[in-house]
């Protein structure tokens, strides 16, 4: 391992190498010696920290003229070696964008990634509000949809919802007019674009062209009304972004709230795990991917380092503000509302079933188990996942049912919850904290006995449909709570969705042995 005195005392970029001689953990600081001295010789490091310095076989270095360089450096260093430790920025969701392609005749799509040379307008948070803004453009412009143009003019044309470049009605130079007036709309600049569609219908009317005012009249009222259904709208000539997060048993929840000419309606959500310097780490590696708005709202003071690096980026003023109090510190109040709502909403329910079925712990990971027959034929199980109340599809399993004949949902779920846990003991995976069955007390006896002759303890439970009793190992009485109690709710959902997913597979091998 390379020696700390050999180490410069300037800024620069140091590589954490392991034994296999790969890079685990980029880092930059202003003095290289000192920062990389504090890694190996503190103590009191979070675990994260402790693992990696666990690691370390080697340390390399890259020294800079100053601190921008080396912001600059790290980010490119990061991207290119993408290192397992340092904070991940896959955004958690997948929004759609609004695609702009790059044809003789553009059209209006919706993509899911940002791939090619068109022009991508979003995320959307809301598919509604895509959706919507799609209908109204295409409508109002008459923009093509057409994968290829046709030969003929097809029923879109007749309904008077395509202008039909492929019968020649309209030109290249005045489709692309209309392209012209939908980019600005999906910016964010509708009232430029209504100023300028009035002045035209002035003019078609001054020179008696009723049928173009008419037309340019209802291309104005359109905009004007999905300028109205925007969600959220403030008197800001500049883009800004609201950022704001949580932090939580060692990981942080961040989001990110754009802001296109005062309107408010996309966010970006993040999740990764602590350290002292993320947030820091999460504006480099950013804003290094994406467009630097005038003003950015945060809720702690930035670095003058990063703030001259996304000056530098930007190659214009940026702003970064801390509001104390007012409308700004009410968005940033509003965004931290959403990181608990998208976040941490089903923490609650958690905590509220570990209480009422006095749980050793949270049950972070739940599996849920259903039977589905057709009169006793095509039976099938089903078994789904939920992780921190989310489901985890890559953690579903479906069953055929094997060695029951017949309408016996109790040995179906018996059977199915040996084949589970047999081969989890088998492969050496972990184990569930809660078992749910979908049924009465004799699923779960039949269920809970499977499991004491593989000698596992789980805590297993069922849920009886009508009344929603919930059935607990050597409780005499079921256990009946508020429909309102979000202990219930989370039984149910997972309930519900083990059910879904049984009847799913049900349908597809009956529609199989119809073809048979």
């Amino acid at each position: 391992m390379i020696q700390i005195n050999s180490i410069p005392t300037s800024p620069g970029c140091y590589l954490f190498i392991d034994k296999n001689k790969k890079i685990i953990y980029i880092g930059k600081a202003k003095n290289l010696r000192k920062r990389v001295s504090n890694y190996l010789s503190k103590k009191d490091h979070d675990p994260k920290t402790n693992l990696i310095i666990s690691l370390i076989k080697d340390i390399d270095f890259i020294a800079t003229r100053n601190e921008v360089e080396a912001l600059i450096l790290e980010n490119n260093l990061i991207k290119k070696n993408n290192p397992k430790y340092n904070i991940n920025l896959r955004d958690s969701k997948r929004y759609a964008y609004i695609e702009l392609t790059k044809e003789d005749f553009p059209r209006l799509l919706v993509a899911r990634k940002r791939i090619g040379n068109s022009k991508f307008f979003g995320p959307f948070v809301s598919a509604n509000s895509r959706d919507y803004i799609l209908y109204v453009l295409k409508k109002t412009f008459q923009i093509r949809t057409c994968k290829k143009l046709p030969k003929k003019a097809c029923l879109r044309y007749h309904l008077d919802l395509c202008s039909a470049p492929c019968i020649n009605r309209i030109s290249k130079k005045n489709y692309k007019e209309r392209i012209n007036l939908v980019e600005p709309i999906l910016n964010g600049k509708s009232s430029k674009i209504t100023r300028i569609l009035e002045e035209k219908m002035k003019s078609a009317s001054s020179n008696s062209n009723f049928e173009k005012a008419i037309e340019l009249r209802d291309q104005i009222e359109s905009i004007k009304t999905l300028k109205d259904k925007q969600m959220m709208e403030r008197q800001k000539k500049y883009d800004e972004d609201i950022i704001n997060y949580l932090v939580k048993d060692k990981k942080v929840y961040l989001m990110l709230f754009n802001v296109y000419k005062g309107i408010l309606e996309n966010k970006q959500e993040f999740e990764f795990d602590y350290s002292n310097s993320f947030f820091e780490e999460f504006l480099v590696q950013y804003y290094s991917n994406n467009p630097i708005p005038k003003q950015i709202i945060v809720p702690k003071s930035v670095d003058s380092t990063i703030l001259s690096y996304l000056k530098k980026l930007r190659k214009n003023k940026v702003i970064t503000e801390v509001p104390k109090k007012g409308e700004k510190k009410e968005l940033l109040s509003l965004v931290l509302k959403n990181i608990e709502l998208s976040f941490l909403g089903d923490s609650k329910r958690l905590e509220e079933l570990k209480k009422k079925l006095n749980l050793e712990e949270i049950p972070a990971v739940i599996e849920c188990f259903d039977i589905s027959h057709l009169s006793g034929t095509s039976t099938v199980a089903s078994l789904v996942q939920f992780r921190n109340a989310i489901p985890d599809k890559t953690n579903y399993r479906k069953f055929k049912i094997r060695t029951v004949e017949g309408i016996d949902d109790v040995r179906a779920i018996a059977e199915v919850v040996k084949r589970r846990y047999s081969r989890l003991i088998k492969e050496k995976l972990p184990f569930p904290n809660l078992i749910i069955i979908d049924g009465g007390i004799a699923q779960l006896n039949f269920a809970k006995n499977e499991l004491e002759k593989l000698n596992l303890k789980i805590p297993i439970i069922s849920i009886a449909k009508g009344f929603e009793e919930i059935y607990i190992p050597e409780n005499n009485k079921p256990l009946k709570l508020n429909k309102k109690n979000e202990a219930l709710r989370l039984i149910q959902k997972i309930r519900n969705e083990a059910h879904r997913f049984a009847i799913s597979y049900n349908k597809l091998l009956r529609k199989k042995d119809m073809f048979k």
